[in-house]
């Protein structure tokens, strides 16, 4: 059952479509039309609504920016539609709205369900709701690391589980090997860091500095430098404010706001607002008592001994050599004490943490040896099904003879890790190169598809891996880009019929040269360009009846009025009608 469907998607500015729209289907579409009318274009446009890298070269000259919009029907609560809610996103009656605009500077926009996301949300859902297949992708099948992917991804939960155990230990295993080769081959520099650490701390040491001492001793050093001043005017403030015992006939401040007190006395009776400036008086003849005596005290307490002063520099001095090195003041040397003191532990520690980094790095080594093993026997068994199923496959895509198999081999290295009693080389991935061999008729030695494959087998090769993964690992919707390249006759008829068997599952969008192929869809929809070398809105449309079979019979023999074309189109309908 389809779990999504590609509904319509309209196209706007991009490569020679200046404006149209493309009505999709459940089940099987073809997508046909004369070379350089843009049928590719279709692919492409769904490759941007993917999350696919935008090129300024695909907007149309003249034009501002390109613009695809896609309608993507999704069910209530699954994997896309959860992710894309979590962007913020809202369906419209269980639609997902999708956008991409990409700018004639090669500038992109993404827009799902009516809010602005990155890109790369579109890339993450297009994993769970299409897949694409085009002339790249088969190349991409030549690669062992693809065909590799290939197996783990039909394997499922058999391969998934211990490959992400062994990822887990990987990762752990290149850490800890990498710190272990950080200390051992860094051992002379980290001895002379550890060095002049100690050094360091032994000086700081040696001074005991305390936080806040280097200002206090400024802010003495200061007073003990101008103690003759201070002294001199505390005295003459003194006496300004108490008088001077050597001059008995003099005026101060004191005696004077003291008769001033004394002349209100007398009258304060007399007005409430005269006895308020009374009292304040008498509160400035308090204050100024207080002040003279703190003045006489002080003056008394003030230490103008010069030993006192050169203890003081010289303990400033021995402070300001700590400053010049390890800080800009006495609270940073203190804290680059603290952080050298716990870096020299760790430095100091590097002969036990070598023996506990070796010791973890072998344990490591023989878990994933054991993983990577447990790894190889899962996925050595579900080659074996996998094989079998792509190769019934093949028998009835008109390679009846045809054998498919996986080789499965390590590489020896004295570095690796332990499996099966031999060393072999590892990665992220496990010990094991997969590779996907091809015998295409009997008697011939199962070579590499790259190199035993022509084009229409390698089309065929593809086609039949896709539809053993739709009995495993559905994907809702598949798109195919002239997968059918190099085939004809009697394959690429089967190459329709398997399409169509596939559109049973899953929808199916086929963008197709061969007439065989298009029979045997559901919906064809047929692009061409208008006079003036554009598709127009108007120019992507449905055929049916009649129309259809012109259109397979242009396909069929360049001519639409054909006659003998004309009979041959009605046989492939009658024959796929037959057949589904």
């Amino acid at each position: 059952m389809v779990v999504s469907v590609l509904e319509e998607m309209r196209i706007r500015s991009l490569g020679v479509i200046d404006d149209a729209v493309v009505e999709l289907s459940p089940g099987f579409t073809a997508v046909t039309g004369e070379t350089g009318a843009g049928k590719t274009m279709v692919v492409t446009s769904l490759g941007l609504l993917l999350g696919g890298r935008a090129d300024a070269a695909l907007v149309r000259i003249g034009a501002r920016n390109a613009v695809v919009e896609g309608r993507i029907a999704v069910p209530e609560g699954s994997p896309a539609v959860v992710r894309a809610e979590e962007a913020g996103a809202e369906l419209d009656e269980g639609t997902l709205l999708v956008s991409r605009t990409v700018s004639a500077e090669g500038r992109s926009r993404a827009h799902l369900g009516g809010r602005s996301v990155p890109v790369g949300l579109l890339a993450e859902l297009a994993d769970d709701l299409v897949a694409v297949h085009g002339q790249s992708d088969q190349q991409g099948l030549l690669k062992l690391s693809r065909q590799r992917q290939a197996l783990d991804r039909y394997a499922g939960y058999a391969v998934a589980v211990p490959l992400g155990k062994y990822a887990e230990a990987y990762k752990r295993l290149r850490a800890v090997t990498a710190e272990l080769e950080e200390i051992t081959t860094r051992a002379r520099e980290r001895a002379q860091e550890a060095d002049m650490l100690r050094f360091g701390l032994e000086e700081i040491a040696a001074v005991e500095p305390r936080a806040g001492e280097d200002t206090e001793l400024a802010e003495e050093a200061e007073r003990l430098g101008h103690a003759e001043a201070l002294a001199s005017a505390a005295a003459v403030a003194h006496a300004a404010l108490a008088g001077n015992p050597e001059d008995p006939e003099g005026v101060d401040a004191g005696t004077l706001v003291a008769g001033a007190q004394r002349a209100l006395e007398a009258v304060r009776a007399h007005d409430a607002a005269l006895a308020v400036l009374t009292d304040r008086i008498g509160e400035i003849g308090i204050l100024l008592r207080d002040v003279a005596g703190e003045l006489a005290g002080y003056a008394d307490d003030l230490n103008a001994d010069p030993l006192r002063l050169a203890a003081v520099e010289e303990r400033r001095a021995a402070l300001t050599a700590l400053t010049r090195k390890y800080g800009e003041n006495v609270a940073e040397v203190l804290a680059w004490a603290e952080r050298s003191a716990a870096r020299l532990t760790a430095l100091e520690g590097d002969d036990e943490r070598i023996g506990e980094l070796t010791a973890e790095r072998d344990a490591l080594r023989a878990e994933l040896g054991a993983l990577a093993q447990e790894l190889s026997e899962a996925r050595a068994e579900a080659a074996e099904r996998f094989a079998a199923a792509v190769t019934e496959e093949l028998a009835s895509l008109a390679m009846p003879h045809a054998r498919v198999s996986f080789d499965i081999r390590q590489t020896e290295d004295p570095d690796g890790v332990e499996v099966n009693g031999r060393t072999v080389a590892y990665g992220p991935s496990g010990v094991d190169e997969v590779e996907l061999l091809l015998a295409p008729h009997p008697g011939a030695p199962p070579r590499p598809i790259a190199k035993g494959a022509s084009g229409g087998e390698l089309s065929r090769v593809m086609l039949a891996v896709e539809v053993v993964f739709a009995g495993t690992d559905p994907v809702p919707t598949y798109l195919f880009d002239e997968v059918d390249a190099g085939v004809g006759g009697k394959a690429a008829v089967e190459i329709g019929r398997r399409l169509a068997r596939l559109a049973k599952k899953a929808q199916v969008v086929v963008v197709t040269h061969l007439p065989q192929v298009a029979a045997f869809a559901d919906r064809q929809l047929l692009v061409e360009k208008t006079s003036d070398g554009s598709v127009t809105r108007s120019g992507v449309k449905v055929l049916e009846g009649e129309d259809r079979v012109r259109e397979l019979s242009r396909m069929l023999a360049g001519q639409e009025d054909s006659e003998t074309a004309r009979a041959h189109a009605e046989e492939l309908l009658a024959a796929a009608r037959a057949d589904a």
